[in-house]
């Protein structure tokens, strides 16, 4: 049973999108609401929910379109000299499409962004939590 969240309409070419790359199994297209111009949204055609569903080949091929179309980015446009890599994994994390895609956001000095603030481990807090997450590793 085929999906029908906006990115696979738009791989199936039911929905409309400005396209910047398309492969066999990955597509980059312009955010319809871009933090910044240029803003581009880099998605498998076969549909995952997340980054954790994703199997690694298409992530493998993800991560080198997302170089690829970056440094376009980077080359199309003289004010931007970075870029934010974002994925929002899960509804809580403000993934609002439930369809694994990451987020290409241009920068330039100036525009107004920030990152979010840190915050520092208690008193023996860090070793605790390093130590739960590698016994699910191992």
């Amino acid at each position: 049973m085929p999906n029908d969240d906006l990115f696979c309409k738009i791989a199936a070419g039911e929905e409309s999108a400005h396209k910047v790359y398309e492969s066999e199994n990955v597509i980059a297209f312009l955010d319809i609401n871009p933090v910044n111009p240029g803003h581009i949204l880099i998605t498998p055609k076969k549909h995952y929910n997340d980054l954790l569903a994703a199997d690694d080949e298409i992530l493998q091929e993800m991560i080198l379109v997302t170089r690829k179309v970056a440094a376009g980015i980077i080359l199309a446009f003289d004010e931007y000299d970075a870029f934010n890599l974002k994925l929002n994994n899960g509804r809580i994390a403000g993934q609002v499409i439930p369809h694994l895609h990451w987020h290409i956001i241009p920068r330039k000095s100036g525009d107004g962004l920030t990152q979010w603030p840190g915050k520092q481990y208690g008193e023996g807090e860090a070793e605790e939590v390093a130590e739960k997450i590698k016994n699910q590793l191992a």
